[in-house]
């Protein structure tokens, strides 16, 4: 049900994963609902990077693109 292997390839290392806006919804382990099974695996992804040290590859941007809001 939380496989998310289809989209591993498209996760960015600055923590991003683009996804459509289709709605087809769906929950992960814990419940939660998603829109769709690309957003719950964005979420998924993002918690990873965060967790796994994820920040060091936001923190290896060039300076123009970290100032950038």
């Amino acid at each position: 049900q939380d496989d998310c292997s289809e989209f591993r390839s498209q996760f960015e290392a600055g923590g991003r994963l683009s996804c459509t806006r289709e709605n087809a919804p769906v929950r992960d382990a814990s419940g939660k609902q998603h829109t769709n099974k690309c957003l719950m695996c964005a979420e998924k992804f993002k918690k990873e990077a965060q967790r796994g040290g994820g920040t060091l590859q936001r923190n290896k941007l060039p300076p123009s693109e970290r100032t950038n809001q």
